[in-house]
């Protein structure tokens, strides 16, 4: 069998890539991957000499070179972890998000549906629900309504009701997972805690947005491959499965965290203006998944901080290569308009 593994040179795509390949050793890993500025192949570095990876560089929104890479390659099973996902860049930059997050996973099921692919699987995120309020002890369950308040989000629930429509209209057999904040290794160090991670251990200032008071479920990101994979093997086609950590925190209980973890003091928190649109609570119930699938978290969120730091800490040429690779970026969207410098 061979499994294409879209945006597999990203976070939680290697981290899945990861995963099979110890998993099923004698399955067929195709990695496809843009490699944008957060996709890095030296995730992938241990898998390179595996003989049953290969890896492909191009983008899911081109739907000739889809067409053609299906046509050649021709996958068995489909995993779309490939999309936009910084919200703060689809505020300022939301037409980049449609075109990956929409277009391009319109392209995947066209070719899907055209070359016989035995399962295709979408990644989505627990944003295209939208806000549950902060004064709410209500959770997002698979039922719960669409209301996505963000470019990013609603390109993601967008994307889900692409593939809602092709197992409704094509019978294409498809399945959908919604998850929480992942967190862990090989994370773009962009998102909140390894940027909050390299900001402590540098002693430098830590942005937090607003009061710090955004609640958010925090998911080890193995867990969620484990997920993934549950869905894949027994999933019920044509359903959506939420997978949650069951650890709420809000961004300040965050930042505390890793500030004891790092032996820091509150000092160094420097509270900012509020982002544009900021949900004040996610909340993932994925009692469904651990009811049908058998499936339940099995790492605790201290301990998963334990395993990222140290993760980071034997991976700091990896962080710099990464993070030379971010500044290079933003120099560029300066340069671009200087009236409007990127946050991260």
């Amino acid at each position: 069998m061979k499994i294409l593994v879209t945006g597999g040179a990203g976070f939680i795509g290697s981290n899945f890539a990861h995963y099979y390949a110890d998993k099923y050793p004698d399955r067929d890993i195709l990695i496809l991957d843009k490699l944008t500025y957060a996709g890095n192949l030296d995730n992938l570095t241990k898998l390179m000499d595996n003989p049953h990876f290969k890896f492909v560089r191009g983008d899911i929104a081109d739907k000739e070179f889809i067409e053609s890479f299906f046509e050649t390659e021709k996958p068995d099973h489909v995993v779309n972890f490939a999309a936009e996902t910084h919200v703060d860049r689809s505020i300022t930059e939301p037409s980049i998000f449609v075109m990956t997050n929409i277009v391009g996973t319109h392209n995947l099921l066209e070719a899907s549906k055209d070359f016989g692919v035995k399962r295709y699987h979408q990644v989505s995120t627990d944003e295209v629900y939208g806000d549950l309020g902060t004064d709410s002890k209500d959770y997002f369950t698979e039922k719960t309504p669409i209301a996505p308040n963000c470019p990013y989000a609603a390109s993601k629930a967008s994307a889900d009701l692409l593939v809602r429509s092709y197992f409704e209209t094509y019978q294409m057999p498809a399945t959908i997972s919604r998850c929480s904040n992942n967190y862990g290794p090989y994370q773009f160090p962009e998102k909140l805690i390894p940027y909050f991670f390299r900001l402590i251990s540098e002693d430098k200032p830590v942005p937090v947005y607003g009061d710090g008071k955004n609640v958010r479920d925090w998911l080890f990101v193995l867990d969620h491959c484990r997920a993934i994979d549950a869905v894949l093997e027994r999933g019920c086609l044509g359903d959506t499965y939420n997978v949650g950590g069951n650890n709420e925190r809000t961004n300040l209980e965050i930042t505390q965290t890793l500030l004891d973890f790092l032996g820091r003091d509150e000092s160094l928190i420097a509270f900012v203006d509020d982002r544009l649109a900021h949900d004040r609570r996610y909340a993932i119930d994925s009692s469904k998944l651990q009811r049908e699938l058998g499936w339940s978290p099995s790492v605790d969120f201290r301990e998963g901080i334990a395993k990222t730091f140290d993760w980071y800490e034997s991976h700091k040429e990896w962080a710099e290569k990464l993070m030379d690779k971010l500044e290079e970026r933003q120099h560029k969207v300066i340069s671009r308009d200087p009236q409007k410098p990127s946050r991260v």
